[in-house]
């Protein structure tokens, strides 16, 4: 299954955002992939109207993902060390989050439209 999530970084926060998922743990993504994700891609937007540095700026993050069961994935990764470390990391840099607990897996932007 395909899913797709829209979050927004803290303005101030985006250079750290970027830097931490430079450096995603090697052990977390490995038990992203256990639980059934095949493909994780995050989006950051920066407005096509904004000029320069200020096109660069955007907050909007979305994040596609492919998976067997996303509802199984989150309550695989809920409870884990190190996906616990990670949410703990990033508690403090979004303005808009996902609810990553298992609670979260009907969150998802709805389809509006896939090509035939």
């Amino acid at each position: 299954m395909r899913v797709a999530l829209h979050t927004e970084v803290r303005a101030d926060r985006i250079a750290e955002y970027e830097a931490a998922h430079r450096e995603v743990p090697e052990e977390l993504t490995g038990a992203i992939r256990g639980a059934g994700a095949t493909s994780w891609t995050i989006w950051r937007w920066g407005s096509p109207r904004a000029s320069g540095a200020e096109r660069g700026g955007g907050a909007d993050l979305f994040h596609v993902l492919d998976c067997e069961d996303y509802g199984r994935l989150l309550a695989e990764l809920e409870k884990l060390p190190v996906n616990v470390a990670w949410q703990a990391r990033m508690a403090e840099l979004p303005d808009v989050v996902h609810d990553c607990s298992g609670e979260g897996a009907d969150a998802g932007l709805p389809v509006v439209w896939e090509l035939p």
